[in-house]
């Protein structure tokens, strides 16, 4: 049947002439053949392309969520860490002020556990190879941990309040605010002396300006003295009573007399480098019973 042959006649009208053509059967199974593989191979890479380009658009759009997640993950976490900052601010005040009230810092429990808080990595590794489901249950739990320390604070901050109201002149001669606007240029404790090149103890905080800014008293109390004192150059010393006493050192010029009652915020005297000084500053001691303390446990504001 392969071998069979089939002859087409064209007949044209005009000249009455025609032409015959002569097909073999395999030729047309071969041209019909090849039609048909040609076909199919065209439905194929379409139905390929297709499914190429819908995967293409599911990854694009898993992308895009996981993106997404991955933010809103990240804006959640720093408002985390800004609730955790404000409680850590909270919880150093309200430790301040239980120094200055002398109150038991252990009376109020705390419900963090010997390990701290834990700690959940927010980066993109970590996001890509976990489940969303895992992260939501770690952040709840860190925020109800941050909730509880809140509450914490809130009840610590109760107790203060009932020992202020109940102590209020003693805290009024407390010294808790900064005695001067400046920079601070050494702390209390120990360092190398500018003077002797040797390790000493200092004594209290350097804060240094322009000469001529104003110092303040930080409580109310009594001005001791107000004199030119050796090394100190002219400086003040007011008694605050239950044993406090607060210097300010390297003055200018003074702004009070010896026996004279000042109040907390009160000029005092200015800014200068009178004394041994290596510039204009203000050299601020609180001493506790004749002992110098580092005066930062008391500054609140």
């Amino acid at each position: 049947m392969i071998r069979k042959k089939y002859q087409i006649l064209l007949l044209k009208d005009n000249a009455g002439t025609c032409k015959t053509f002569t097909l073999r059967i395999w030729v047309c199974l071969l041209v019909a053949g090849f039609f048909l593989s040609s076909l199919a191979l065209n439905v194929y890479f379409h139905n390929s392309s297709l499914h190429a380009d819908t995967a293409q658009a599911r990854m694009e759009q898993a992308q895009c969520e996981l993106e997404n997640q991955q933010r809103q993950f990240m804006a959640l976490m720093e408002k985390i860490k800004d609730l955790e900052s404000q409680i850590l601010r909270v919880a150093d005040f309200n430790a301040k002020v239980r120094v200055m009230a002398n109150l038991d810092p252990g009376h109020v429990p705390t419900t963090t556990p010997l390990g701290g808080v834990e700690r959940i990595d927010f980066s993109d590794q970590y996001l890509t190879a976990h489940r969303q489901e895992l992260l939501v249950r770690k952040m709840h739990g860190f925020l109800e941990q941050l909730q509880a320390e809140a509450k914490l604070e809130e009840i610590r901050q109760e107790e203060l309040l009932s020992t202020l109201r109940d102590n209020q002149s003693f805290f009024a001669s407390t010294p808790s605010i900064w005695p001067t606007e400046g920079w601070v240029t050494s702390e209390f404790g120990y360092r190398r002396s500018p003077f002797t090149d040797r390790r000493e103890l200092h004594k209290g905080l350097d804060i240094a300006g322009p000469i001529g800014t104003p110092i303040y008293s930080s409580a109310n109390g009594r001005v001791l003295t107000a004199e030119r004192d050796g090394a100190y150059g002219l400086a003040v010393t007011i008694d605050h009573g239950t044993g406090i006493v607060t210097l300010y050192a390297h003055l200018q010029q003074f702004a009070v007399k010896a026996g004279q009652e000042v109040s907390r915020g009160e000029l005092i005297g200015y800014m200068g480098n009178t004394g041994r000084t290596t510039g204009p500053h203000l050299h601020y001691e609180v001493r506790l019973n004749g002992i110098p303390v580092d005066p930062m446990r008391y500054i609140l504001n």
